[in-house]
């Protein structure tokens, strides 16, 4: 038996050896074909384990690569978008504001205003300083010097706030002119189609009897025969000094002894002698009050903005749309934007071509209304803060508004605190709406304006004389780039920044120079130091007397001092809202230049209205 297995076993051996020895060139490749299949699998196995490994790592590393990286850098194009945002609050009281485009930025907003390192309700060393405007003991009454046969009309332009520039500046063109002046026409026929007269705004006899010992002031213009006296209509240059007044309208009063004024806003000059500004003060701070309906309903929406808080902000948005449209900004709502806001644009014929950028680079944009929010967080403003809102219909209605309310959901404005029947008497007159929303910020303890117009400027002007209270003033021209790369910096970093760039623009004393500014703004004149108060304990201007005297003195040395005294500012100075921007930058673009008007031209003094400029309503 072992025998026969050993052959078989041999047999076995004999055939497997034939085979290999008989292998044919076909039988060759189907072998080799086998061995690399065989190798092959074994490299599966091995290798593709390997690669699938590392292009993992791979794309983990690009993914937290791309979460680590910086958001890109916001163009201007992209600023409206910056409201098309959705807002979300997390369990530690921080709101999120997350980008539509990029879900995954996100740039966290305290809910709380945090420590900003000041009084958030005042302003530093406000209590060395006070309003002054009695007049000196050597400045000539009323009763001594005003010519009987000399009457000034003046028809005021725009609306409310900017008429009120125009209605203090008359009674001091009144006064350099020993003439007497005529109760003020308001201006019934601008944009904002109120018809109201001054009666019905102003308190009328107050106003008469106030200024009594400085001017004399009549409703109307007496008879001659039993007729009205014919006033001559005429246009005297923006700025005009005390010498521009007498050389030009002297001589026509002593002809046609009534004249009318048209157009008559910022037609004085910033720089007049301090008597005269002191008298600016007394017309506008004390003999303009407005009357006791409106007075009355003013005063019942402040004490309800005091029943829900001791303290509460007044913001002027003015994000409407024919501000946006006059700004020539782009807020990044594409063509639609530029069609609606371009159309708006047309109203104004002679404003120049319309440059975003350069607009923007200047400060000359308003910001948005998020923007105005992230602005007051950042200044320490936390969200249980009231604010009241002082607007007109705003560009992209509720969608725009949203974002400033999730930061502030204590939002008033007059339709929200007062009913339907109680605005019933004024909402039908702009000039009456807008003395309410004057009052109420007026008395707020921190004032926010979102452009330097009118209002913003007489407010500004009146919270400075009435004691410095805080009045808030973007300074866009910083803020817009910082806006623009919020999400490339963390909050902290962002606020920090924000505080810095706001410095001379929060309302503290004398963080103008005095002799700088539009005087609404800044009445430096008619603001005295306490008594007591050394200069080294507070950066005190030089004697105001002295100091006012001498821009007086310079200004009558000047060779046209008789005529046109635009003061020169610089680019940076220029405020983008201001009328008379408008008008300089227009002349420039069409190569004119304003004539100089010689007393010796006598055709000249007597030359009719000639036209103007259209104008910007700013208030």
């Amino acid at each position: 038996m072992k025998k026969k297995k050993r052959d078989v076993s041999n047999g076995h051996s004999s055939i497997n050896m034939n085979s290999v020895i008989n292998f044919t060139p076909l039988s060759g490749v189907v072998f080799r074909t086998a061995v690399l299949r065989r190798r092959l699998r074994r490299l599966r196995h091995h290798v593709f384990p390997l690669v699938s490994a590392v292009s993992g790592c791979l794309l983990l590393l690009l993914a937290a690569f791309s979460l680590l990286a910086p958001s890109p850098v916001l163009h201007h194009h992209d600023h409206l978008s910056l409201l098309r945002h959705y807002h979300s609050s997390d369990d530690n009281g921080v709101v999120e504001s997350r980008s539509n485009s990029d879900e995954t930025a996100t740039f966290r907003v305290p809910k709380s205003g945090g420590s900003s390192g000041r009084d958030l309700w005042s302003t530093k060393k406000s209590d060395m300083f006070h309003g002054c405007s009695n007049a000196a003991d050597n400045f000539a009454t009323a009763d001594v010097k005003t010519h009987s046969n000399r009457h000034l009309l003046i028809a005021t332009s725009g609306g409310l706030n900017q008429q009120r520039t125009g209605i203090t500046d008359a009674v001091v063109a009144a006064y350099i002119l020993n003439a007497t002046l005529v109760v003020p026409k308001l201006d019934q026929k601008s944009f904002w189609k109120d018809s109201s007269n001054f009666d019905e705004i102003f308190d009328v006899d107050w106003f008469i009897s106030s200024l009594s010992k400085d001017v004399e002031i009549i409703k109307q213009l007496p008879t001659k025969g039993g007729k009205p006296i014919s006033p001559y209509t005429m246009r005297v240059p923006r700025k005009c000094n005390a010498k521009c007044y007498q050389n030009r309208l002297v001589p026509v009063l002593n002809k046609k002894h009534a004249v009318q004024l048209t157009k008559f806003d910022y037609r004085l000059s910033n720089k007049l002698d301090p008597n005269l500004q002191k008298l600016r003060c007394r017309a506008n701070y004390h003999a303009l009050k407005f009357t006791d309906l409106i007075n009355e309903m003013g005063k019942m929406l402040v004490d309800r903005m005091r029943m829900k808080s001791k303290h509460f902000i007044a913001l002027h948005l003015r994000f409407e749309p024919d501000m946006l449209a006059f700004s020539g900004c782009d807020f990044g709502g594409g063509e639609k934007e530029r069609k609606e806001l371009g159309k708006i644009r047309k109203r104004w014929k002679t404003l120049h071509a319309s440059n975003p950028d350069k607009v923007r680079r200047h400060g000359r944009c308003p910001l948005t209304p998020e923007e105005v929010g992230l602005m007051l967080r950042a200044l320490g403003f936390g969200s249980d803060i009231h604010l009241y809102v002082a607007s007109g219909e705003v560009y992209g209605g509720e969608e725009t508004l949203a974002p400033l309310k999730k930061l502030f959901p204590n939002y008033h404005s007059k339709e929200t605190i007062a009913s339907k029947e109680e605005l019933t008497p004024f909402s039908s007159f702009s000039s009456r709406m807008a003395a309410l929303d004057f009052i109420v910020c007026d008395e707020s303890d921190v004032f926010i304006t979102n452009n330097n117009g009118n209002m913003a400027r007489m407010l500004a002007g009146r919270r400075r004389y009435f004691g410095h209270k805080p009045t808030i003033r973007p300074n866009a021209k910083k803020l817009s780039p910082l806006f623009m790369n919020r999400n490339n910096m963390t909050w902290e970093e962002f606020a920090s920044k924000l505080r810095t760039n706001q410095i001379g623009f929060m309302g503290e004393p004398n963080e103008i120079k005095p002799g700088r500014g539009e005087f609404h703004e800044n009445p430096a004149a008619c603001i005295c130091s306490a008594s007591g108060t050394k200069s080294g304990e507070v950066p005190i201007p030089q004697n105001e007397s002295f100091d006012s005297q001498n821009i007086y003195k310079e200004d009558d040395m000047k060779k046209d001092s008789g005529y046109v005294t635009d003061e020169q500012i610089t680019e940076d100075e220029q405020d983008w809202s201001e009328i008379d921007y408008t008008e300089m930058n227009v002349n420039r673009s069409q190569g004119k230049v304003l004539p100089s008007v010689r007393v010796s031209d006598p055709g000249l003094l007597l030359k009719p209205d000639e036209p103007e400029l259209e104008e910007f309503f700013s208030d």
